[in-house]
């Protein structure tokens, strides 16, 4: 049986991710970069998929295990019959080649430890060729290499295309094993010093965590979502990306299942603001230019998500020898959700150059030209339907969020030009624009005999992103219409508390067969909702009803099943983890200031 979601721990080195189980198997991995083929793919089939399971011998999971500090090395501790060992997994900020270290010390008695290494590269299609070199074992196939060492060395052989190690720690003894990746038609890379290397990068997630301004009551909660950003950043281009896994189901055993190893813009407001509110102004600057550069081009061909180093094209594909997780097939890789249509996005660049100005960072020369050719494009289109913020793969509607985010991109603009008068802009059209959205979002996408806004114009369907409404300041907290809504929601589009995106029925809005979970950042937008409108103890129990949710480790998938009570979808999930800070901040009086609101 497959471990849970949740059952994961993540380590990375700001470049690509591992996720590591309770049984001490790594079971995704890709190299170089998260977007790259996985060497270990057994999350998504089984063991012969490629794994690297280093355990005591015929044990099952570990007794306990934790993060090192506030950082991304995770130590795993087994107590057994004969002895206790602990087994140390991390991996160091990369200076050439990305390299997986995991160190076993003994802590009491004696204990017989068996590692087993199955290389699987182009997700677990291709048996690599093992043989040794140097002392070494090395797997080679087409482009990829992979070097095992381990110091002392220990009795290796291999069983059924794999590398096997059997060896025995006692108390105070170390054995420490290195797994490094590098491209086969280049000389090996040079080896570290596993021990060194733990030092060092126990120092650099020491010196990161100390930068965080963030001292309320949720700092532990606070600070590993924080991490778990920061894990999730292609540190050479400072893009984040939104999951480092593909496939993981929103339905077990369905067909929703998609890769989330790439870079949204639909994230970068919230991440902006989260990260400068916090004080990570280097974070946040990178994340802006990234975006400034991925965006670059004609405004009729902005995406709504890009590659790591801001790739446009990002084929949909299935790989039908995965067997996906607990069955749930099929499993893809690339996104053909980048050639769709959503104008939030227009709303989500501008306003997040809005924020970085508003939050102090050095303006970029280009960045207004930039937001003011896609005003220009905006105000052309911001009247056509489009797939929206879930990225529907049915009709074209005209979704009120959509809209929503329209607004916010001329009350952004024109809020910049009245602070600089001196930059090239039409005010007047932007006012216009603004005044226009605003009229005929609170005409058609709003429901009067319900009392709240719907889904699409026309529609009695809810849906969960018009809790936004009083965050990006359309309308004041405190307007009936607003208050409506997240009544509406509350009552209508939450199971066991917790938000759906949208309303479900025979028909799902996503034209796609099952059903997902609850949504965990629509659920904090709720916690923000009921916070903004008053109803402030109701947020603070839901936003700790969330913190409940997390895995052992303070991690959060896209969604959960309140049903089943596990996670759901890829994982961990940017997403989740930027609602999680920007609630905590908004509980706690320290978050990110709200825009202005209208009152009209």
């Amino acid at each position: 049986m497959a471990p849970l979601i949740e059952d994961y721990a993540l380590i990375g080195d700001l470049q690509t991710t591992a996720l590591v189980g309770r049984d001490g198997s790594i079971d995704w991995l890709c190299l170089p970069r998260f977007d790259s083929p996985a060497c270990f793919a057994a999350l998504l089939g089984d063991e012969e998929n490629g794994h690297w399971r280093l355990a005591p011998q015929g044990a099952g999971e570990c007794t306990r295990r934790a993060y090192l500090e506030d950082s991304l090395i995770l130590e795993t501790v087994w107590e057994t019959g004969s002895g206790t060992v602990k087994v140390t997994d991390f991996m160091p900020q990369r200076h050439r080649a990305p390299d997986v270290v995991r160190i076993v010390e003994g802590v009491s008695g004696s204990v017989d430890m068996v590692g087993v290494l199955r290389l699987r590269f182009d997700y677990g299609n291709v048996v690599p060729w093992v043989r040794r070199a140097d002392g070494h074992r090395v797997a080679v196939a087409g482009p990829d290499s992979a070097w095992l060492r381990s110091e002392p060395p220990v009795r290796t052989f291999g069983k059924g295309f794999s590398t096997r190690s059997e060896f025995t720690v006692g108390a105070g003894e170390k054995v420490a094993f290195v797994l490094t990746w590098h491209p086969s038609h280049e000389p090996r890379p040079e080896l570290l010093d596993p021990h060194e290397s733990l030092r060092h990068s126990l120092e650099d997630w020491r010196e990161w965590a100390c930068r965080c301004r963030y001292q309320g009551p949720y700092q532990e909660a606070v600070m590993r979502s924080l991490i778990t950003l920061k894990a999730l950043t292609y540190a050479p281009t400072g893009g984040i990306v939104a999951a480092p896994t593909t496939s993981l189901p929103e339905d077990i055993g369905g067909v929703r299942n998609w890769d989330y190893r790439y870079c949204w813009l639909r994230d970068s407001t919230l991440t902006l603001g989260a990260l400068l509110s916090v004080g990570y102004l280097e974070e946040a600057a990178a994340w802006r230019d990234w975006l400034l550069r991925a965006v670059a081009g004609d405004p009729a061909d902005l995406q709504i998500m890009y590659g790591v180093a801001g790739e446009r094209r990002l084929p949909e594909t299935e790989l039908p020898w995965l067997s996906g997780y607990e069955r749930s097939a099929p499993v893809r890789v690339g996104n053909s959700a980048v050639n769709q249509l959503q104008l939030d996005v227009y709303g989500e660049v501008i306003d997040s150059l809005y924020v970085t100005r508003r939050g102090g960072l050095n303006a970029k020369p280009h960045a207004w030209s930039v937001l003011r050719v896609f005003m220009e494009f905006l105000m052309k289109h911001w009247r056509e339907p489009d797939e929206g913020i879930w990225e529907v793969r049915g009709p074209r509607r005209h979704f009120v969020h959509s809209k929503v985010m329209a607004w916010v991109a001329a009350d952004r603009a024109v809020r910049i030009l009245e602070h600089d008068p001196k930059l090239k802009g039409d005010l007047a059209r932007m006012q216009q624009m603004r005044d226009e959205v605003h009229r005929e979002v609170c005409e058609k996408g709003y429901d009067p005999e319900r009392g709240t806004f719907t889904q699409s114009y026309g529609s009695t369907e809810l849906d969960a992103a018009t809790l936004l409404i009083p965050r990006v300041g359309f309308l004041p907290p405190d307007d009936p219409r607003v208050v409506g809504t997240v009544d509406a929601i509350h009552r209508e589009l939450t199971n066991d508390g917790l938000v759906r995106r949208y309303t479900v029925d025979d028909k799902p809005v996503d034209g796609l067969p099952g059903n997902e979970g609850t949504f965990l950042v629509c659920s904090f937008w709720l916690a923000d909702a009921l916070h903004l409108t008053g109803r402030r103890k109701e947020a603070r129990r839901l936003f700790e009803r969330l913190l409940t949710l997390r895995s052992d480790l303070g991690l959060l998938s896209e969604e959960y099943d309140p049903v089943a009570r596990r996670q759901l979808g890829n994982y961990p999930q940017a997403f989740s983890h930027i609602g999680l800070v920007t609630t905590a901040l908004l509980l706690d009086a320290e978050g990110c200031e709200r825009p202005d609101v209208r009152t009209d």
